[in-house]
C-alpha cells in the first residue's frame, strides 16, 4: 500500500500518506493500482481525447477506465476515436512495466457526471467510489466475456 512510516524503525518519526489510499486497490494478481497516478498519465497519454476517467479493476486481472470524451473526441467518427485510442492506450502501455500501470480496457460514457447522484464533489472533482457504485453495470460490461464491441483495447 502506498505510504506508511517515515522511519520503518521509529513509529515516532510519524507516517508518509502518499495519496487517497481509499481509492486505491489490488488486482487479482496482488498488484496494487494507485489510482491517482494511473489516472493521471492515462489521461495525458490519451490527450486531447478525453475529458476525465475513472481507473477500474478491483478485484480483478486488469485495469481499466470508464472516460468521459472530450468536447473535441465527441466530433470525431465513433471508429476513429476508437482507433486514436486504441493507439494511444498501446504506446503508453509499451513504456509500463507491470499490470498495476497498464490500461487493459476503456469504455466510453454518454452521461456527463452527475453532481446530484454525487459523482462530481463540492469542489468540482469526480468522486471515483460514487461513479464506479452508480455505474456498476459499465463495470461490468468493461468486463464482461464475451467482450462488448464498445469497449476499447489497446
Amino acid at each position: 500500500m502506498p505510504g506508511g512510516l517515515a522511519d520503518g524503525d521509529d513509529a515516532n518519526a510519524g507516517i508518509v500518506f502518499d495519496g487517497r489510499t481509499a481509492e486505491d486497490f489490488k488486482l487479482t494478481t496482488g498488484t496494487w493500482v494507485h489510482v491517482g497516478g494511473l489516472r493521471v498519465a492515462a489521461l495525458a497519454a490519451c490527450s486531447p481525447l478525453l475529458q476525465d476517467a475513472v481507473v477500474t479493476g478491483h478485484d480483478r486481472a486488469e485495469a481499466g477506465l470508464l472516460a468521459w470524451p472530450s468536447p473535441a473526441a465527441r466530433q470525431m467518427a465513433p471508429e476513429a476515436l476508437a482507433a486514436a485510442l486504441r493507439e494511444k492506450l498501446a504506446a503508453y502501455n509499451k513504456g509500463q512495466t507491470g499490470s498495476s500501470t497498464r490500461v487493459a480496457r476503456l469504455l466510453l460514457l454518454e452521461e456527463p457526471a452527475s453532481i446530484d447522484a454525487n459523482e462530481i464533489t463540492d469542489k468540482g472533482y469526480i468522486n471515483q467510489r460514487a461513479v464506479l457504485e452508480r455505474r456498476a453495470a459499465l463495470v461490468e460490461r468493461l468486463y464482461a466475456t464475451p467482450m462488448h464491441n464498445d469497449v476499447i483495447l489497446p
